[in-house]
């Protein structure tokens, strides 16, 4: 089914502001809330996930642990929409808080999302380069370590 282009922008928005609120304060199930009931969720590191609740079972948990409650910031980049595919495809930031010394410890990824009607997706699918973000959440661990002894 093609979709309006302002419809799927609308429901993109609405996706990022849930991001943006999910990282500030914690609450993933927001952002779980953007996708259908029989969303396919792939993570190339933690592998594919299908439904709704099985994102949740596995995303709720893992953005509460250290480090990765830590990178609270998820600004896109760029994006573009394909209204004939209903994709929105972009390059998002992972931007970490400040370990204390100033400085920015951020790693990029390629998010593919397939917009599936009233507002949610259907599918995600995130793509990273190890050999950019492993470097970046070490360094930014060495410095939050060195910043926070008793944490």
């Amino acid at each position: 089914m093609v979709y309006p282009r302002q419809e799927i922008q609308d429901a993109f928005d609405h996706y990022r502001e849930a991001a943006s609120v999910a990282g500030r304060t914690g609450d993933w199930e927001v952002f779980v809330d953007c996708f259908t009931e029989d969303v396919r969720y792939i993570e190339h590191h933690y592998g594919e996930f299908n439904g709704r609740e099985a994102v949740r079972e596995w995303i709720v948990p893992t953005m509460k642990k250290w480090p990765f409650n830590q990178m609270q910031l998820y600004p896109w980049d760029w994006y573009t929409i394909d209204a004939e595919k209903g994709w929105v495809v972009g390059q998002i930031a992972n931007v970490m808080t400040d370990p204390g010394d100033g400085q920015v410890y951020q790693a990029a990824n390629w998010t593919r999302l397939v917009y599936g009607g009233n507002g949610l997706f259907s599918e995600e699918e995130d793509l990273y380069n190890p050999a950019e973000f492993a470097p970046m959440v070490k360094a930014w661990m060495e410095v939050w370590t060195k910043h926070h002894p008793k944490d």
